[in-house]
């Protein structure tokens, strides 16, 4: 028969493995959950690769499209991946039309000219509006709701893990589609015709790619 105190000493040690076991585990979790990694510094366009004939600047830590038809990519190529964002679309005499894309490629015969990928729309003067999902020219996932207005800023927020994509506008899920075409891609913002301004800040993604 054990006394009291062999007893409290096998409690203790049961205990410190308990505890020991519980911190390694939240450790390893700790260490696999991707981290947000900054995808705009808010000086300047480092990392950044101009296609077409907007223009692009850096004012006051914003990034600003303007002018004409064209695309700014980020650098990181990734497949699975998680971005979010500040976004506001201004319009000065047309229509404001914009978009974030994800696995987005510039054609290899043409780079200048619409990317070859995802996109979240960013647009609030048409039917299938800020929160969709576009394929190239072509409206693909519905939106449940549309929650911005022109000259408003608003957060936006895209997953896509394998064929699974989301989005969130202002943290409501709006949007969530099955799609298998791109798999590949880097990230771009788009600024779709003179007479309008697309302004983004505070960028960031995740890797999720299995390593």
């Amino acid at each position: 028969m054990r006394s009291f105190g062999q007893f409290k000493s096998i409690v203790m040690k049961r205990y410190f493995v308990l505890i020991f076991v519980l911190t390694i585990a939240v450790l390893t979790s700790t260490a696999k959950e991707p981290k947000w990694k900054s995808l705009f510094n808010g000086k300047n366009l480092d990392g950044w690769t101009v296609r077409g004939k907007a223009t692009w600047v850096v004012k006051d830590g914003v990034l600003v499209g303007e002018g004409a038809n064209g695309h700014i990519y980020a650098t990181p190529e990734l497949t699975d991946l998680e971005v979010k964002g500040k976004f506001r679309i201004t319009s000065t005499g047309k229509d404001a039309n914009s978009g974030l894309y994800f696995r987005a490629n510039p054609p290899a015969d043409n780079p200048d000219v619409y990317p070859r990928g995802y996109e979240a729309q960013i647009c609030n003067s048409q039917e299938a509006h800020t929160g969709w999902l576009w394929k190239p020219g072509t409206p693909t996932g519905k939106a449940t709701a549309n929650l911005t207005k022109d000259g408003e800023w608003f957060d936006y927020r895209i997953k896509a893990v394998g064929t699974h994509i989301e989005f969130w506008i202002n943290e409501q899920l709006v949007m969530t589609y099955d799609d298998s075409e791109y798999t590949k891609g880097y990230f771009a913002i788009q600024c779709h015709n003179p007479g309008m301004v697309i302004e983004a800040k505070e960028l960031y993604y995740k890797d999720l790619s299995k390593k």
